[in-house]
């Protein structure tokens, strides 16, 4: 199979941990306004974000069971 047999896997963990680290660093440090910009940078909604991190995590932690368990999805 291309790229192995456990992409699946692989995808949920990366995807999953992506979702969870960028919501929690966006609520952690949101981003900075520039000096010269016009327009005020606001935090992102509290709720959707702990939504996202929850289900970022979620997904992370499927993906790393299937990889430690061994099980394929197939």
């Amino acid at each position: 199979m291309f790229l192995g047999e456990d992409l699946l896997a692989w995808l949920v963990l990366a995807f999953g941990a992506a979702l969870a680290v960028g919501n929690l660093l966006a609520l952690v440090r949101p981003p900075r306004r520039p000096d010269n910009a016009i327009q005020t940078v606001q935090r992102p909604p509290l709720a959707r974000s702990l939504l996202m991190i929850g289900l970022g995590l979620i997904a992370a932690v499927w993906g790393l069971a299937t990889l430690l368990t061994g099980v394929s999805p197939s």
